[in-house]
């Protein structure tokens, strides 16, 4: 259960885990915004109440596992701090710290909305569950620097090994001259208020599956996946110390039903943009790829220190 308000209705300590990587960001989970719990709609931390005959220690693995999907060597006990608010009866919470470097973006998302690293300069942008702000805050203070990340080669030289691209799956729906752009919920830890594509992570699926499945739970919209046809690549590094990224952009020659919102915690509106009139602000890529949809080409790099964005036929 991530609810930590249960724990204080039995008035058993709840537990939450501090995850730091090696770059010292923090694990984020943001939860639900519209449900009867605890710290709605906030970033806050991993963890839940122990259940019947459990201890802290023990509660706090199986919250791990069970949120996140993960099994982490080492989960220290660090301090206790205090929640209160709505559907709080004022409880203890005792936090714990742990260390993993992976991708928050490939986690499992079994409760709330979706996981993320955040340096602590950046959560001062956010909206955070109060005492994990703090909690994060005063352990970070007490932390030595990260060590600094290896070298890598100059963007645009070649690599000296294989590395991970995370593939991104987007919509292209063309209809009289305009084209379909969903509005970013300003909550989300992505693109906040900028207009994008319907678009999706691929999971354990085909990018033409993503994409059918995207449609339905963003949108409402049905599309055969035999009417998706493949119109413009984006191969994306956005920073220096990110994982390289392939946008795929399929076009849809047909669909049934109009845009509708589903999921308004991560889109606030659907709207037609004319191809000549697109919003800002917008994605970068996704600009770049409609432009290079309209021009005919095939292909566009983006942050590879390449003079301009390279396209081809």
């Amino acid at each position: 259960m991530s609810s930590l308000s249960a724990a204080h209705t039995t008035g058993r300590a709840g537990t939450a885990v501090m995850i730091v990587n090696s770059r010292g960001q923090y694990l984020l989970h943001l939860r639900d915004a519209h449900k009867p719990i605890c710290d709605a709609g906030t970033w806050s931390l991993v963890g839940g109440g122990p259940e019947e005959g459990e201890s802290p220690d023990e509660a706090i693995v199986r919250e791990i596992l069970e949120e996140t999907g993960l099994v982490l060597p080492e989960v220290s006990p660090y301090t206790t701090t205090t929640a209160r608010g709505p559907y709080v009866t004022e409880g203890n919470i005792r936090l714990y710290t742990a260390r993993w470097d992976g991708d928050a973006r490939a986690l499992p998302v079994s409760e709330g909305i979706m996981f993320a690293w955040f340096d602590v300069p950046t959560m001062e942008q956010l909206s955070m569950c109060p005492w994990a702000h703090e909690a994060i805050k005063t352990h970070h203070a007490e932390q030595p620097a990260p060590p600094l990340p290896a070298p890598r080669p100059a963007a645009g030289h070649h690599g000296t090994g294989a590395v991970k691209n995370v593939i991104g799956a987007h919509l292209f729906l063309e209809r009289d001259g305009t084209t379909l752009l969903g509005l970013r919920h300003p909550g989300v830890a992505y693109a906040a208020g900028e207009w994008h594509a319907l678009a999706g992570h691929v999971e354990r699926e085909s990018v033409r599956a993503c994409l059918v499945r995207e449609a339905h739970e963003e949108a409402g919209l049905v599309v055969d996946p035999a009417d998706l046809t493949l119109v413009h690549t984006v191969h994306l590094l956005d920073r220096e110390d990110a994982e390289p990224r392939i946008q795929l952009f399929f076009a849809a020659s047909r669909w049934a039903g109009e845009p509708e919102v589903r999921e308004p915690d991560k889109c606030t509106a659907w709207t037609w943009w004319p191809l000549d009139g697109l919003p800002e602000p917008m994605v970068a890529y996704t600009r770049a790829a409609i432009d290079g949809i309209r021009a005919g080409t095939a292909y566009t790099e983006l942050g590879w220190n390449a003079p301009a964005a390279r396209r081809t036929r």
